[in-house]
């Protein structure tokens, strides 16, 4: 399909590409940021409102983009990750005391932009330009708070391994369009399906590929950046790193592998497998000593992504990219929930430390049981979203015969099962250092997101029927 002809299914593209330009200007001419911030959240419900998925899957610009249910799945994601941070950011004082709070919005824009795209990338030049795009302005939002030595140290770290990562994973696509003589992705997997010869070439080229994508989802051993940058970042966009890049990586990922898969010589799965219980094991363990919570959850979350690699590695079977998708909406809602209530806690007692949640349960009750169930959903307890999640991605694996992958899994949840726990009884059973304060309320905002998050876990743990019928259809 031409450009011309592909613009009318690009609308939501071009609305956000649109209204991050508007947000840009008006930022130069409002003093009420805020005005520019709920502007960027009409933005994203204009766009949201407007995704489509097609009856048969369109390729747009000479099958640069390829739009499929697949790709609104992940497209419908990343507009909730983004507006929910959004939502969240509003009460950080931080990002208002800085004085570019109109920046902030409007970049998150341009974010949102770049991971829709992601979304349906279809040759190799499209998903390094889109996936490189995410990767700079997640730099400059890392790195936001130019006055706090802790963004701007993780903002430089994160530039450093996310360049030399970057540079691995275009050698791998430049192996692959040697191999194959294309940069599209069904080209390729065609190409070296139809040219034995090749495979040791792709081989390489796909393990470097997957270098620079294993960067980008923290999985071992490529999550050494994941813990300095997820503390040292501004909470909200903690809170938008460990859920929307993450996502749209396993979405690559996924789109690599169903093109490409059985080119390699090597036994993928069992790679895949390897890679997974390696990327949940040192998250976990590392987990349990931390006692800043924004680190304790950054390894969380590569354990989190241990499990999501579960469901692929049976991929491409229909159980295993079931799994992915209900995981990463599990996720979704769970993580930004527990990070709504994150961020409100230092925001009120200037300290991300596990003790500064001593006697949370007197002092901001509901805060401590709703930050408690987001916990039990990451442990992945019944009847919550996390359990429905982490079912599927243990049937996928037991479907399979990777009972090894299962029993390894099983012994990880118990592991996160410890560290969860920690931080449920310093809330309920530390006595506070100051018994007499009490938390105020958290801004209107933050409260929406919290219940919305609070919602979609409950909703999807107690009728998971429901949800994963929208999810997968």
């Amino acid at each position: 399909m031409g450009p011309v002809e592909s613009l009318r299914h690009f609308i939501p593209e071009l609305i956000l590409l649109g209204g991050s330009l508007t947000a840009l200007c008006l930022d130069l001419f409002l003093k009420g940021k805020r005005y520019i911030g709920w502007f960027s959240v009409l933005v994203l419900a204009a766009a949201s409102c407007l995704l489509t998925s097609p009856r048969e899957p369109l390729e747009l610009f000479y099958g640069f983009f390829h739009l499929d249910s697949f790709a609104n799945i992940f497209r419908a994601l990343a507009l909730i990750a983004v507006a929910a941070t959004l939502l969240i950011s509003f009460g950080f004082s931080p990002i208002r005391k800085d004085g570019q709070e109109g920046e902030f919005y409007g970049l998150f824009l341009l974010m949102a932009f770049a991971l829709i795209t992601v979304a349906a990338a279809n040759n190799l030049l499209m998903i390094f330009l889109t996936v490189e795009f995410v990767s700079i302005l997640s730099y400059l939002l890392t790195g936001f708070l130019k006055n706090d030595p802790k963004a701007k140290e993780a903002a430089v770290k994160y530039l450093l391994f996310g360049s030399f990562c970057s540079g691995v994973m275009l050698y791998g696509m430049s192996l692959l369009f040697g191999a194959a003589g294309s940069i599209s992705l069904p080209s390729i997997g065609h190409a070296l399906n139809s040219l034995p010869a090749m495979k040791p070439i792709a081989t390489v080229g796909l393990l470097a590929f997957f270098v620079g994508l294993g960067f980008k989802i923290s999985m071992a051993p490529f999550h050494l950046w994941a813990p300095d940058v997820y503390e040292g970042a501004p909470t909200p966009v903690t809170a938008f790193l460990t859920v929307a890049p993450k996502a749209l990586g396993f979405a690559v990922l996924m789109r690599v592998l169903s093109a490409m898969f059985g080119t390699s010589p090597i036994e993928s799965p069992v790679i895949l497998m390897w890679l997974s219980i390696l990327t949940m094991t040192i998250g976990n363990l590392t987990a349990i000593s931390q006692k800043n919570i924004k680190r304790l959850l950054a390894y969380s979350s590569i354990a989190q992504a241990g499990y999501i690699l579960m469901g692929l590695a049976v991929f491409p079977s229909t159980l295993g990219r079931d799994a992915i998708l209900v995981y990463l909406f599990a996720y979704l809602f769970t993580n930004l929930g527990a990070f709504a209530i994150v961020t409100f806690i230092g925001e009120h007692t200037g300290d991300d430390e596990i003790a500064s949640y001593a006697g949370l349960s007197r002092r901001s009750p509901v805060s401590a049981t709703l930050l408690t169930v987001f916990l039990l959903s990451l442990t992945g307890l019944p009847p919550l979203a996390g359990f429905i999640g982490k079912y599927y991605v243990f049937a996928a694996a037991i479907e399979a015969n990777f009972i090894l992958l299962a029993v390894a899994a099983a012994l990880n949840s118990a592991v996160a099962a410890y560290y969860y726990f920690r931080i449920i009884r310093v809330m309920y059973l530390v006595p506070p250092t100051d018994p007499q304060t009490s938390l105020p309320k958290p801004s209107v905002s933050s409260s929406v997101v919290t219940w919305l998050m609070f919602a979609g876990v409950l909703g999807l743990g107690l009728f998971p029927a429901c949800f994963i019928r929208l999810i997968l259809n």
